[in-house]
């Protein structure tokens, strides 16, 4: 048993499913002078100011600082090869995100670079990769394939994921092999989105190597229609629906996802009203990506109208090579005080439980409750204000991962 006392403020929300409308905010409970108790890698119980504490093997005194439920990063593309700063000088010169992806850069870079590198070569970058996270406070990982764009290197792609997992990394995989045309079907999508639905979705669902399928559907890439037939290919193999949409354009993206009742919709740039409605209506949580807004300097989703519609909001990295080179989930934090207007209460539950829940992990993570995994992080902070705040700083103290206190 471990047992983790004097805390000043355990912060976190309750349940398995997420939270939304003004139960973003209201649902996270601040616990003063709360105390954990650990049992192997789930949560005994939570205690709060003037319980009796029972004995324990092991003591870790929090010392008074700010203790949450471990960061959930719902949506990265973390393995990949390669990186691709040289496209700074190409931004800075206007380049847009589909100019350089239309000229063969963007995606089809990476992708040249993944093809190339070894499963054993992409493992050892995406394990550096999330140990880095881990000492950000992410404890749990959404891993999306997506730069291979063919049968074999999807399938490296996912295998590397699955050996993070069987290496102790609490990471979730989503094939994505509907990120963009590759150059051997130039000029085709259609005869791409074929491919991908006759020949490679069933060969990824019958090795169980991803829990969830996702698409890019956007002005450039993929239509709604061929979203659609995508989407509805993987849900009929036994993959639920994820989805990028309405980042460039709002083509449709997010009305799909409603429509198919996806278990999330991502990016969200610019969704328009019609599209929050069928998020709201369809149960779709919105995993909204401010860091990559950051980085390309565009606008920002609207957060508020999400919220205020009903949408539970999630707030993730999108860390990959091309829009968005940070793995920071604490910036996208500060990023959503400053650019979304979210409340600290509904910052923190877009990066625990909402987040977990857009992962299919809400019942086990996110929430810091008897019968969870014993995910925690103890903050150099005194409340969850205090987090939003400060910018540029990693705030960690120590994160406790699966009862085990590692840092």
């Amino acid at each position: 048993m471990l047992l983790i006392k004097n805390i000043g403020t355990l912060a976190t929300a309750r349940g398995a499913k997420p939270l939304a409308g003004r139960m973003q905010n209201d649902g996270v409970e601040m616990i003063r002078d709360a105390a954990v108790l650990v049992n192997g890698d789930r949560i005994a119980a939570v205690f709060g100011a003037g319980e009796p504490l029972p004995d324990a093997e092991r003591v870790f005194d929090a010392e008074g600082k700010l203790v949450t439920a471990g960061l959930t990063d719902a949506h990265t593309h973390l393995v990949f090869g390669g990186w691709r700063q040289h496209e700074v000088h190409l931004k800075l010169r206007g380049a847009g995100y589909l100019e350089i992806l239309q000229a063969g850069g963007g995606i089809l870079n990476t992708l040249v670079a993944t093809r190339s590198a070894s499963e054993d070569e992409l493992y050892d970058r995406a394990s550096a990769f999330l140990d880095e996270m881990l000492m950000h406070g992410i404890t749990t990982v959404e891993i999306k394939s997506g730069y291979g764009l063919d049968a074999e290197n999807e399938l490296k792609q996912l295998r590397v994921i699955k050996r993070l997992i069987n290496n102790g990394y609490d990471v979730v995989p989503t094939f994505m092999g509907a990120h963009a045309v590759p150059p051997e079907f130039a000029g085709d999508a259609d005869a791409y989105v074929e491919y991908l639905c006759n020949t490679v979705l069933p060969i990824v669902a019958e090795s169980g190597l991803a829990k969830y399928c996702d698409a890019f559907c956007e002005t450039g890439v993929f239509t709604v229609e061929q979203s659609r037939r995508v989407l509805e290919t993987a849900k009929r193999l036994g993959l639920p629906s994820k989805i990028h949409a309405d980042e460039i354009d709002a083509i449709g993206g997010s009305v799909l996802a409603g429509e198919l009742n996806a278990v999330s919709s991502e990016h969200l740039i610019a969704i328009d009203s019609r599209g929050v409605e069928a998020l709201a209506k369809g149960g779709v949580i919105a995993c909204l990506l401010p860091a990559t807004s950051f980085y390309l300097n565009k606008g920002y989703a609207p957060a508020r109208d999400m919220i205020e519609a009903g949408v539970p909001v999630a707030i993730c990295t999108d860390f990959n090579p091309g829009s968005c080179p940070s793995l920071n989930l604490q910036f996208c934090m500060n990023l959503g005080y400053l650019k979304y207007r979210m409340m600290p209460g509904e910052i923190l539950s877009a990066v625990t439980l909402n987040a977990a829940c857009a992962i299919g992990l809400g019942e086990t993570h996110g929430t810091v409750e008897a019968g969870k995994s014993a995910d925690l992080v103890v903050w150099n902070a005194p409340d969850i204000d205090y987090l939003v705040y400060r910018m540029g700083s990693n705030l960690v103290s120590h994160i406790i991962r699966k009862g085990e206190v590692i840092l």
